[in-house]
């Protein structure tokens, strides 16, 4: 099976099993290499953006241990994702992203490295900085809400509600070799805040205090829309604090 034909087979499924309802796509450029940063809640979410009304080539980093499970595999692995080994710096796969973008494609990560199995969001791993400041693309923040409870409800013969929000591109500065760790953390949070101002507060988890995250939920200037972030690091007072 061809992947379009695939796309449309899913497509169809999804939108008569769940009401599933996709926001700001206006926001995701429709040609080019971009880096679309992701929470991870469920083994749907990559199935989800695969979906995405104007971007159908959206592939993603998935982890290997999705092999195990022949169904998911198969959908997979028409759908072209790139396998990544999460026990160790997989620099193959990293490599291999980085010329997916670079080619003009799509790459979907998930910058907590992991599905949640809280449902809430966990703290975020520099891998996705790293991504788009190799391969120099702008990145566009996803919050996918929903997946999470969408099998349980399914069993029960329930039709889930998924929705997945779009937020504006944006690029970060180029990485310093001074205050390296410093920047990859403060860039680490600016995505995944970013992510987190699209999902509703009971998803916020690790970020639920960060002050970053009020920002961008008060509307400040820096917030969604800039499209550059600035190169000078911010100095908060709060460390940030997971969500009981």
């Amino acid at each position: 099976m061809k992947r379009p034909t695939l796309q449309a087979i899913l497509d169809f499924l999804l939108h008569r099993l769940t009401r599933l309802e996709f926001y700001g796509t206006e926001h995701i450029p429709t040609q080019g290499g971009i880096m679309i940063a992701t929470n991870h809640l469920s083994r749907l979410d990559p199935v989800i953006l695969m979906i995405t009304p104007n971007r159908k080539d959206i592939t993603a980093l998935v982890a290997d241990k999705y092999l195990r499970y022949p169904l998911f595999k198969w959908i997979l692995q028409t759908a072209g994702v790139i396998w990544i080994d999460r026990t160790k710096a997989d620099f193959v796969a990293f490599g291999e992203a980085v010329k997916a973008i670079r080619h003009g494609l799509a790459v979907g990560i998930a910058p907590e490295g992991t599905r949640s199995k809280i449902g809430k969001l966990l703290e975020g791993k520099p891998g996705a900085v790293l991504l788009a400041s190799r391969a120099n693309v702008p990145i566009v923040p996803v919050g996918i809400a929903g997946s999470d409870t969408a099998f349980a409800m399914l069993k029960r013969l329930r039709r889930p509600t998924i929705t997945v929000r779009f937020g504006a591109p944006f690029r970060l500065p180029p990485l310093q070799r001074e205050n390296r760790n410093g920047m990859l953390q403060q860039w680490t949070d600016e995505v995944m805040c970013r992510i987190a101002a699209l999902l509703p507060e009971r998803y916020h988890g690790f970020y639920h205090r960060h002050p970053r995250l009020q920002e961008l939920l008060a509307g400040d200037s820096t917030a969604q829309g800039a499209s550059v972030v600035s190169s000078s690091p911010r100095r908060y007072a709060n460390k940030t604090e997971p969500s009981e």
